[in-house]
């Protein structure tokens, strides 16, 4: 009864369920261990300057100065952000239901610029019942309008849970600066691998977080910076909105920006004021769409070394399943998915170029 071979099955069967356990009592703080490892491996270059400057045996007082300067640079300024942002999504919710913002009409707008050619096309397929279209978009605007409240208040009443994740993650990476080398190495020692194999795939981990979080907030940033000043200077109402939208939106390779600026251009040019439409074509084309094609593929493909269409595909599926952590986890899955296949195929050739005894 108490074999060799029954004892390890019995260990292996109690190795899987404590830790199926322990992921499960994580998975309420999920987004902010996400967030605590992410962050952690996006500065631990950093830590490693302040750890050369205060001694190396300071871990402590380098993971602190550290810490320190990320919710100086990241969180504080995020967090502003944030708050302006609720309060703009409350005033445009409040102009949506009193209908001094009424997209519907805008459509109107639109419609009725169009020359008659592209109305006969519209009618070819069976887009020309502008009545129940703008039954549609009149349904979507009230829709989004009490989603866009909803959401507001949802981040009202969960502040006391946002703050526990907060400083769950806030506590994690504080401990991951200061312990994360000493962690990586017993990662590297259990995980049954050989060790080349255990070195390439924790590399190419910390490698794609970093280049994903760095690439992609980067490229969001500067998208929503710019096209949040374009939509101010052109006079446009709720620019930091949409400059927000924007920004998050650019977390989707190629197309993301441009569902915003793309339809607010078409409605200047059907309405007449073509030199505010032909401005925000010449930024959205040139300016934020350079942004994307020149940094995203330096900053994200570069190092994650994944095709464009990879990365877009992982992106909006991670971001579809896990919402907007899933712009990390979907790149990241995808590249080691990749990396795994990789060592798969190179020890099968290596196992048919082997001599046979």
């Amino acid at each position: 009864m108490n074999s060799p071979q029954l004892q390890r099955g019995f260990f292996l069967f109690l190795l899987a369920a404590v830790t199926v356990a322990f992921v499960w009592i994580l998975m309420p703080f999920f987004g902010a261990v996400l967030w605590g490892v992410a962050l952690a491996i996006l500065f631990t270059p950093l830590y490693k300057r302040l750890l050369n400057k205060f001694g190396n045996r300071r871990r402590t007082p380098a993971a602190l100065a550290t810490l320190t300067i990320v919710l100086v640079i990241v969180i504080i300024p995020l967090s502003m952000i944030a708050v302006t942002l609720v309060q703009d999504v409350v005033l445009v919710t409040q102009r949506i239901r009193s209908g001094d913002l009424n997209f519907v009409n805008y459509f109107q707008q639109i419609v009725g610029a169009l020359p008659a050619w592209v109305t006969n096309l519209l009618d070819r397929f069976g887009l020309g019942n502008l009545e129940a279209i703008l039954e549609k978009l009149s349904a979507g605007a009230a829709q989004g309008s009490q989603m866009l409240a909803s959401q507001a208040l949802s981040i009202g009443q969960n502040t006391f849970d946002f703050l526990v994740s907060f400083f769950v993650m806030l506590y994690l990476l504080f401990f991951l600066l200061r312990d994360g080398a000493d962690l990586s190495k017993m990662i590297r020692e259990a995980v049954p691998l050989a060790r080349p194999h255990t070195h390439y795939l924790l590399n190419k981990f910390t490698t794609v977080i970093r280049a994903v979080v760095k690439g992609n907030v980067v490229v969001a940033a500067v998208q929503g910076t710019i096209g949040g000043l374009a939509f101010w200077a052109l006079g446009v109402q709720g620019a930091l909105l949409w400059g927000v939208v924007m920004a998050f939106l650019s977390l989707l390779p190629a197309v993301g920006a441009a569902l915003i600026w793309g339809p607010v251009a078409i409605y200047f040019l059907a309405t007449g004021v073509l030199v505010k439409g032909l401005v925000l074509i010449f930024v959205g084309v040139f300016v934020i769409g350079l942004v994307d094609n020149l940094l995203r593929p330096i900053l994200v493909g570069k190092d994650t070394q994944m095709p464009d269409y990879i990365v877009l595909i992982s992106t909006i599926g991670g971001m579809a399943l896990f919402g907007i952590s899933g712009f990390v986890i979907g790149p990241v899955v995808a590249a080691l998915f990749m990396a795994v296949w990789g060592l798969f195929m190179a020890s099968n050739e290596e196992d048919g170029n082997a001599p046979r005894t």
